[in-house]
């Protein structure tokens, strides 16, 4: 009789466990739903306020040009120079919105490659220890570039980092990033909603985001998502 007792605690407790686990899948799923409702919105204003907008107006120019080229042409030569100006502004707005949506080399070359990029870009001193899969799945690798990319904007821009240290690794069937910046410390999640929404996002996956930031630092982030592979090819740096 014991041991039955025992078993059945054993199950009961599991099956709290399961019904929590689902409880907050469930949160999160709705979250996510919430978020990329958001970020659709925010993708057609920009679209409409930005390249949409430049591009009606280049097509109204050239309409106009089509009229001035016999009677005034030097006007027409004019218009012709500032249409082509902001057709290169809106291939460059289209291009920004692409890159946050999905950078071009996080789909081409992985997210090993695509955080190297990112370090190189970053306007403070970042090293980077790499050694992930050559290919991670494609939602999981998206959800974590963002979550280091917000990371790294905070150590610039809230704690004033004068250099920041990623390491990557993939183990056990999860893939593990620490952004490390040597900062002013004092990082907390429920103050920010960038580090929120990386926690929301992180959640769909069944990830976690840990902070640790004692005032004067250093503030170490660490992200964690649980994923399976299709290959095994690693690459290192």
């Amino acid at each position: 009789m014991p041991l039955t007792l025992g078993r059945h605690a054993r199950l009961a407790r599991r099956n709290r466990e399961l019904l929590g686990r689902v409880g907050r899948l469930t949160v999160a799923r709705g979250e996510a739903v919430d978020s990329a409702a958001a970020e659709l919105r925010r993708v057609e204003r920009d679209l409409h306020d930005g390249a949409q907008a430049r591009l009606i107006a280049l097509g109204i120019s050239l309409r106009t040009i089509e009229r001035l080229i016999r009677t005034d042409p030097d006007a027409a030569v004019a218009l012709t120079t500032e249409s082509r100006d902001n057709s290169a502004r809106a291939l460059a707005e289209l291009r920004a919105l692409v890159s946050g949506i999905n950078p071009p080399v996080l789909a081409e070359r992985g997210l090993g490659d695509a955080l190297r990029a990112l370090a190189l870009d970053f306007p403070v001193t970042v090293t980077t220890d790499i050694d992930l899969p050559a290919q991670l799945p494609a939602p999981v690798q998206a959800a974590a570039y963002f979550a280091a990319a917000e990371a790294l904007a905070n150590a610039a821009k809230h704690a004033s980092a004068r250099s920041v240290h990623i390491r990557a690794a993939y183990s056990a069937d999860a893939l593990r990033i620490e952004v490390t910046d040597d900062g002013a410390g004092g990082a907390d999640p429920a103050r920010g909603s960038g580090l929120r929404g990386v926690e929301r996002r992180l959640s769909t996956f069944d990830g976690v985001l840990a902070v640790s930031s004692p005032p004067g630092g250093p503030t170490i982030v660490v992200i964690e998502v649980p994923c399976a592979l299709s290959s095994r090819k690693t690459s290192s740096c």
